[in-house]
């Protein structure tokens, strides 16, 4: 009985076996009783002797043989029966019956090897039939309870290991989207960004101006620069960093300063402390290009733009881009440029980040792009 328990709660907290371990043949059988599993057998069954040994006639040293022997066989019997290849029965119900069958089976064993193998000395001794049914009976009833035990916990730790399985596969699912989304929003940004500043070098060779061939040498700088950095980052390489979107910003502005000279005045002022900061390509230089596009084309002036960045004191960080062109339209309606940007930035940092644009006296609008602590790439 107690040779049992030291079997089963030895199975107890182990796992079913894998189907490579169970189709090993005997040496992945044996690599599955471990020594642990063993020597808490025979620990148990020593308990089992020292309980029992009151009972019985025979000494302590016969009784303990007898323990340790049963609890053996039930340990054998069990782990087998896991291991079993085979498709009649399930798993479970060959374990139960293993233990239905082995807890007698063993117990005779121990009887006919005390007798010399005389089943009839065994059978005409009314204390060696005692003997027998409070060993095999005891070893019957707390077996199967206790296997039925193992069963449980088996199937729960089957539970939970599948569920971990789901809760993975389903975060690599919606990484995977992420990615997707970025990639797709990326790339609706990049022809955007090209036709807007082709059209401007377009009406500069319609007009005939002298800076065209100027232009559009710094155009394709510029582009031989961005364009390997935004399909890297589109097609799942390392994201950039904070300096490449800054030198591009920087790149960028010169080549609308060399546009419209008289009326582009610009500045580019970020922290060296954050250009190491990870960050999603051409987000800045969308708000650069509409602070041009929409701030400053229109106006019959021109203005002026900065763009810079600070660290906040609860350790978030922001960057803005600023310009004195002619404002918010009260009747514009939000473009996509921007709604991608804000998609963008929670893709990359989480929903905490965000994009906030305000009116600046006289005129004007600043946009800032706010990250707060914790959500940095």
């Amino acid at each position: 009985m107690a040779g049992y328990r030291a079997a089963s709660m030895v199975i107890l907290p182990n796992e079913p076996p894998s189907p490579a371990t169970a189709g090993g043949g005997w040496s992945s059988y044996l690599r599955t009783l471990s020594h642990g599993k063993v020597g808490w057998t025979i620990g148990f069954a020593f308990v089992a002797a020292l309980l029992l040994n009151p009972i019985f006639a025979p000494p302590f040293l016969v009784v303990l043989g007898r323990t340790i022997f049963v609890a053996l066989a039930l340990l054998l019997a069990f782990t087998a029966a896991g291991n079993w290849q085979q498709r009649l029965l399930p798993r479970w119900l060959a374990q139960t019956l293993a233990v239905v069958l082995a807890a007698p089976l063993a117990t005779l064993g121990v009887y006919l090897v005390s007798t010399g193998g005389d089943v009839g000395a065994i059978l005409q001794h009314p204390a060696r039939i005692a003997g027998f049914q409070w060993i095999a009976g005891s070893a019957l009833i707390v077996g199967l309870v206790l296997a039925l035990v193992t069963l449980v916990r088996e199937r729960d730790a089957q539970a939970h290991s599948l569920q971990l399985q789901l809760e993975l596969d389903r975060a690599q699912r919606e990484k995977q989207a992420v990615d997707a989304r970025l990639a797709l929003l990326t790339a609706q940004i990049e022809p955007h960004f090209l036709f807007n500043t082709l059209a401007n070098v377009q009406a500069l060779v319609e007009t005939g101006s002298p800076r065209a061939s100027e232009v559009l040498r710094s155009l394709i700088a510029y582009l031989r620069a961005a364009l390997p950095k935004l399909h890297e980052s589109a097609t799942g390489g390392v994201m950039p960093t904070l300096d490449n979107e800054v030198a591009l910003v920087r790149a960028y502005l010169e080549l609308m300063h060399l546009r419209m000279p008289d009326r582009l005045q610009f500045s580019v002022d970020v922290p060296a402390s954050l250009l190491n900061q990870k960050f999603p390509p051409m987000a800045l230089l969308t708000l650069v290009e509409n602070a041009v596009r929409h701030g400053i084309d229109p106006g019959e002036d021109g203005g002026r733009i900065d763009v810079g960045g600070a660290t906040d004191a609860s350790g978030g960080w922001r960057l803005w881009v600023a310009d004195t062109g002619v404002g918010l339209s009260p009747h514009a309606q939000p473009g996509t440029g921007l709604a991608n940007l804000r998609a963008r930035l929670a893709g990359v940092y989480g929903p905490g980040a965000r994009l906030e644009l305000s009116e600046q006296a006289p005129q004007g609008v600043r946009a800032d792009i706010i990250v707060p602590p914790g959500d940095r790439a």
